[in-house]
């Protein structure tokens, strides 16, 4: 079993990263372009398609935003507790807690995602709904924590960040078409099907040149804590939530793999953008992408054996 995950799902993963390092050493690819692809047409379009063609009940909805509030406050509470105890700064603090509870569930989550479970429209539209509470999350509480009070109208620019966000109205849009069985003239539904089809190369490739900009940097010793947590903790803590709701079959399995993704790129963009802790977040996103090959190769069959 592990062989084959390794063959079928991380390997498949890493090569694609691996060969956006290369094109962007190569070619120093335009990776403002790149993420504006992703970001404002490939993820959208997954998003929708996901919705579109999921069999998530309104139960099974409600479900997940109560799973995710509960992971969400378990980490954030270690991560505030960490900082007490080794007495960070609170730019440090807030750092610190951005990269627990912001995931990289987009760009690595999506594709992992259509790999693990093989383009599961279920399991799909359960990491899209994931993703989209990451980016309401990334431009609430991840801007308010590294910008506390320096900003004045800092409420309203969070507000309209999250609204310019093509995401949520992807996820809203999806979501009619489906309840309302609503079919997809061919000339909208053949731009969504190719977009949803290129989301893994894409996605990776652009992943693999983002991260060849973060030199590795081994003498800082709170990355390695914010790694383990992110890594070690935070499927744990998702696992036990899964469990104590009861949930079972797919819907646990994209949960629990879910909870074991990397660090954020939009943590260490949040960082770079308001100049706080940047290095250390930027580690961070390095070190947990590159040692996710040894956790989600044991996360995928444990997922499999406690959602049976």
């Amino acid at each position: 079993m592990i062989i084959g995950i390794l063959l079928e799902v991380v390997l498949p993963i890493f090569i694609l990263i691996g060969a956006g390092v290369l094109m962007q050493r190569a070619f120093q690819l335009d990776l403002y372009t790149l993420a504006k692809i992703n970001f404002y047409y490939i993820t959208p379009a997954v998003v929708f398609m996901s919705m579109y063609e999921s069999e998530m009940s309104a139960e099974l909805f409600g479900t997940i935003v109560l799973y995710y509030s509960i992971y969400v406050t378990a980490l954030y509470l270690i991560g505030r507790l960490c900082s007490a105890r080794l007495k960070f700064t609170r730019g440090m603090r807030a750092a610190f807690t951005n990269a627990l509870i912001l995931d990289n569930s987009g760009n690595y989550g999506l594709p992992v995602n259509e790999l693990a479970f093989k383009g599961d429209a279920l399991a799909g539209s359960l990491q899209a709904l994931i993703m989209t509470m990451q980016a309401l999350l990334t431009f609430t509480y991840g801007v308010f924590s590294i910008q506390g009070a320096k900003t004045q109208g800092l409420y309203r620019q969070a507000l309209i960040g999250f609204l310019k966000l093509p995401v949520p109205y992807a996820l809203v849009a999806g979501l009619v078409f489906q309840i309302g069985s609503i079919p997809l003239p061919e000339f909208l539904a053949r731009p969504l099907i190719y977009a949803d089809q290129s989301l893994v190369a894409i996605a990776l490739l652009t992943l693999g040149a983002q991260m060849i900009k973060y030199p590795l940097r081994l003498h800082r010793k709170e990355i390695y804590f914010s790694v383990a947590i992110r890594l070690l903790a935070a499927p744990v803590i998702g696992i036990l939530i899964v469990l104590s709701l009861g949930l079972k079959g797919i819907p646990a399995q994209a949960l629990i793999l879910a909870s074991g993704m990397p660090v954020g790129v939009n943590a260490s963009i949040l960082a770079e953008e308001y100049q706080n802790e940047p290095d250390f977040t930027a580690q961070t996103v390095l070190f947990s992408t590159l040692l996710s090959v040894l956790t989600l190769t044991a996360l995928i069959p444990l997922s499999r054996i406690l959602a049976a």
